[in-house]
């Protein structure tokens, strides 16, 4: 009896001990799960606006070409090709231009005399019209836009490379294309007919309000699982080991998962957290011009600490604010000696995050680092991480607009590889942009890579912004890099990060 007695009460302490234990797990990954779907949701809408916003883009350019050539339709295609094909020269997207009377196409850029019938039907709103290919490139859609006035038309066409450059570029991680009336077009710049496929995970259709068409972004079927496989694997070892403590001993849970904070004020106090520099060399002279500051742990019984293993709590703790004002003190206290020997200004770069942007106190974080320096001798460069999103405010704005005027520069880094990378680049004032290493990781392996690593370099040409590839390790990547006018090269091919004292003691040594 006693055994009986006994074996109830611990049968019920094992049962509560996994419920316990199951309850924060299961309800931890509902909250991430639901977490994730609002994340990718938003990151749908945001992709959306921004590809519609590219397309209007081009149509304007390419509706200004009609309207500019509607005027001469029914007069000679002799006298009128010259002004046919100088549109297409004067503007970067238009393939070709063409004059119609009557619903008759009878003047082409491309062909000269032409005649044939263009039913107006088969635009959309009598306006656009996507085409899976023409005599000359049969393989390659383009968008048709026309415009009439009486028995006077005009047609100009936009190259599908672009459009399909567009929905590569914009849509990385995002399913994404293009609709016009029945057809539409993917993300490879493949043609197609008929409905467009649905989306499975947080799909978004947005129709333009100039231009008769639509945008759909979404993602493919697990999504919201392989989003949380890659963005919270810290949070499901959190979760377990939440699960396990709270099964056995409730008062160790709050002790262990503060554990994290409490270490890294102590190493804050303790000043374990030191700059290593990585220099960044300018492309064409190969002459050092700058250095990216790198936060490393100098834990008294762990050794040296990568970032990737301490900055994620440092920002959730936030004390990712104080430990850069660290970083930053310690680098002017060893920098500044030697600043009044530089031929030119050198870069600085320091990385910032979302925790920095909710007040104004970086401002005066900078304007001290700038002091203890002779004047015009370096340039500061924030660079702006995508581990947590800076949401657009007064305050930001008001952030960054003080920045600009102390001289402070800002540069987006690992471009192309966050979701929030374009955002930046129209809700801030964007001196740089640094090319992430997996782009760089490619060249002369990965043809599609290649293209958007172009993509990407025409956009900042077009945009005026200086460019510094990351991950520079073979001369190969170098060269190409050079090639293509990229300004500034980081990489181990240049220098790995060592601390900052030794960066100094070789820099003397030069």
């Amino acid at each position: 009896m006693p055994l009986k007695t006994n074996a109830h009460p611990r049968g019920i302490r094992l049962a509560v001990t996994l419920l316990s234990g199951l309850l924060p797990i299961l309800l931890g990954f509902v909250i991430l799960y639901m977490q994730a779907e609002r994340v990718l949701r938003l990151s749908s809408q945001q992709t959306a606006e921004e590809a519609t916003r590219q397309f209007e883009l081009m149509l304007d350019n390419t509706a200004q070409a009609a309207r500019e050539l509607l005027p001469l339709a029914g007069q000679s295609c002799i006298d009128v090709n010259l002004a046919l094909r100088e549109q297409v020269t004067r503007r970067p997207f238009v393939r070709s231009t063409n004059l119609l009377w009557d619903d008759t196409l009878y003047c082409s850029s491309l062909f000269g005399d032409y005649h044939e019938k263009m039913a107006s039907g088969d635009y959309a709103n009598g306006q656009l019209l996507l085409i899976k290919g023409n005599p000359v490139t049969p393989d390659t859609a383009f968008l048709v836009y026309r415009l009439s006035d009486g028995k006077r038309g005009a047609m100009s066409t936009l190259d599908g490379y672009h459009l399909s450059n567009i929905l590569r570029l914009i849509g990385r991680q995002t399913l994404l294309l293009l609709q016009v009336g029945p057809h539409w077009l993917s993300a490879d710049g493949s043609f197609h007919e008929g409905d467009p496929p649905e989306f499975p995970v947080a799909q978004n259709t947005l129709a333009s309000s100039r231009y008769p068409f639509s945008v759909t972004a979404g993602f493919p079927e697990g999504e919201v699982w392989r989003y949380m496989s890659s963005e919270y694997p810290p949070l499901f070892s959190l979760l377990l080991f939440f699960g396990v403590i709270a099964g056995f001993i409730g008062h160790v849970i709050q002790k262990r998962s503060s554990s994290p904070t409490l270490e890294m004020q102590r190493a804050l106090d303790a000043a374990e957290f030191v700059p290593y520099f990585q220099p960044v060399v300018h492309a064409l002279s190969k002459k050092c011009t700058g250095v990216e500051v790198l936060m490393r742990w100098n834990h008294p019984k762990e050794g040296l600490v990568s970032a990737d293993l301490f900055i994620p709590f440092a920002e959730h703790s936030g004390l990712i604010v104080p430990m850069t004002r660290s970083i930053m003190q310690q680098t002017a206290r060893l920098l500044a000696r030697k600043s009044a020997s530089f031929d030119e200004p050198f870069h600085v770069g320091i990385n910032i995050t979302a925790n920095h942007c909710q007040d104004l106190a970086l401002v005066e974080d900078c304007r001290q680092f700038l002091a203890a320096f002779a004047p015009g001798s370096i340039h500061l460069v924030l660079e702006l991480t995508e581990r947590k999103l800076i949401e657009p405010s007064a305050i930001t704005h008001q952030l960054f607009e003080q920045l600009h005027e102390l001289g402070v520069m800002i540069a987006i880094d690992d471009f192309g590889t966050g979701h929030s990378s374009l955002g930046y680049l129209r809700q801030f004032n964007v001196d740089f942009l640094k090319i992430d290493q997996s782009f760089v990781a490619m060249i002369g392996i990965d043809t599609l890579s290649s293209h958007i690593l172009e993509s990407i370099i025409e956009l900042a040409a077009k945009l005026d912004l200086a460019m510094v590839a990351e991950g520079v390790e073979t001369q190969e990547q170098s060269d190409y890099l050079t090639a293509h006018n990229v300004n500034y090269l980081q990489g181990y091919l240049f220098g790995r990060p060592i601390p900052a004292a030794d960066f100094i003691n070789a820099l003397s040594d030069d």
